[in-house]
């Protein structure tokens, strides 16, 4: 059994701890100038991580063998968790103790987080507590029954995709909105994407007559308009990044993978215009390389802004009339200053009340999301969006699987939203029918505070299944905590 007096000695060092290195990392974060109701969460967010430097399953077991919190479900309310199991050890062994009794104090994390989600998404029109965002295709912005369905069937945000169309369609879309907004009685959040730097394919040659690609084949990838440069004899194809920052950035052993991870190759060789790269897997038919097709380079690190001057160009707009934005390859804090300052200069009275939107989409990003997550909210209200198509070509599915739950953790700790976005009920949307895994995917959505569909012609059946399943899912769990409301299949 437990024994109650350990357990205290053991917990309390663990306090002492916790608090002495949270301490530390918050003096850096605090040094950012920090909105004064964003400090909390700050010191929140520095409290988990420092708690989760440590391994605490042998705790967490003794815990709960004495009916106490096994600590797994503190993300919003580090210390107070820790200081009532503290409490309840200390009353177990006769000890002193102070109980404390405004529980709303101890769930105040929760009660931010949600206060935030509200202002970020507004009043949801349904039972369920998690919003919905749908992205508008381009037709939308001549199409306003579109967005008035949208309206019609309880979505909470539109989401303007700034790679595609232009200023007058964004705008198009924008005046519709607000058409639908007098007619549902309701406002719809608009989250505008800035583009970001596109890593693609650019153009392709065949060297040696060969149209597909096999495992074992080595390809070129060159800076672009480098593809005449290319003379060795053993390359099979040929094929321009439209970047070429990677290029500089890339060495030996480092993975490459192109079209969403569709042919996976290792770089054996570099120069200043290309890198030479074998391919480790596509399909066993072969793959055709392609132009315009994404490229991921994993393990390098590339120097390049996260705002193109395109961005900037687009923020013009953005800027004026979104409620939020999207902000495409941020990877670094600085990243983070970067756009600010732009914003600074284009709304200089009032910028801080746009809200900023983190796409964690590169192992980079997530290897930097508490520092993002602070210089972000230091100055404006800030969420994080759970970018898992791109995300997972960085970082592998198997690793994706682990790193989402992560990233909600982070979210919760940090007392800001999190949107579950990339292929939610996809072959629903798309074909009409959907797959047993992906109902399974979009329902542990619930865990976060909105939920991201993507354009496709079954898109309203799609809208209507999700209300469906995030009404009743509601009903078992509220982020990591099960809701254990009464059963009645049996």
């Amino acid at each position: 059994m437990a024994d109650p007096a350990r357990l205290l000695e053991e917990l309390e060092e663990l306090i002492s701890s916790v608090v002495a290195e949270s301490a530390r990392q918050s003096a850096k974060w605090l040094e950012w100038d920090i909105r004064p109701d964003f400090v909390p969460s700050v010191e929140n967010l520095a409290s988990y991580l420092a708690l989760r430097h440590h391994d605490l399953r042998p705790l967490q077991r003794s815990l709960m063998a004495l009916g106490l919190s096994s600590l797994g479900r503190l993300e919003s309310r580090v210390l107070p968790t820790l200081q009532a199991v503290r409490t309840a050890l200390a009353a177990m062994l006769g000890r002193p103790f102070t109980l404390s009794d405004n529980e709303s104090e101890f769930f105040s994390g929760i009660e931010m987080l949600a206060s935030r989600s509200l202002s970020l998404f507004g009043p949801h029109g349904q039972h369920r507590h998690t919003a919905l965002m749908v992205t508008c295709p381009s037709e939308a912005a001549d199409d306003p029954a579109f967005i008035l369905q949208m309206a019609q069937h309880g979505v909470e945000a539109l989401r303007i995709n700034c790679a595609h169309d232009d200023a007058d369609a964004w705008g198009r879309m924008i005046r519709h909105a607000r058409t639908a907004d007098a007619k549902a009685g309701r406002r719809f959040a608009i989250f505008m994407d800035l583009a970001g730097p596109k890593i693609r394919t650019g153009d392709v040659r065949e060297l040696h007559g060969k149209k597909r690609l096999f495992a074992g084949d080595s390809i070129a990838i060159t800076v672009p308009r480098g593809l005449d440069r290319v003379f060795e004899p053993e390359i099979e194809l040929a094929v321009e990044c439209t970047l070429a920052e990677p290029i500089a950035a890339a060495r030996p052993g480092h993975r490459v993978f192109i079209d969403d991870g569709k042919i996976a190759a290792r770089i054996e060789r570099t120069d200043s215009s290309s890198l030479i790269a074998q391919v480790t897997r596509c399909k066993d038919e072969g793959a055709k390389l392609k132009s315009e097709k994404g490229i991921n380079f994993p393990d390098s690190t590339l120097a390049i802004p996260a705002l193109t001057p395109k961005d900037r160009k687009d923020l013009e707009f953005v800027a004026l009339h979104a409620d939020a934005i999207n902000f495409s390859f941020v990877q670094s804090a600085d990243d983070v200053a970067l756009l600010q300052a732009a914003l600074a200069e284009l709304r200089p009275d009032d910028w801080e009340k746009l809200s900023l939107i983190l796409k964690i989409e590169t192992a980079h990003a997530v290897s930097n999301l508490p520092e993002i997550v602070v210089r972000a909210g230091a100055r404006q209200p800030v969420g994080i969006m759970i970018a898992r198509g791109d995300l997972a070509i960085e970082i592998g599915f198997t690793r994706l699987a682990e790193m989402q739950e992560e990233i909600l953790w982070v979210g919760e700790a940090a007392q800001v939203p999190v949107i579950w976005a990339t292929q939610v009920l996809e072959h629903l949307v798309k074909e009409g029918l959907p797959n047993r895994g992906e109902l399974t995917d979009a329902a542990m959505a619930v865990r976060a505070e909105c939920v991201m569909l993507n354009k496709g012609p079954y898109l309203i059946e799609a809208i209507e299944e999700l209300d469906r399943l995030l009404d009743r899912m509601d009903d078992h769990i509220h982020k990591k905590t099960p809701q254990l409301r009464r059963l009645r299949s049996w």
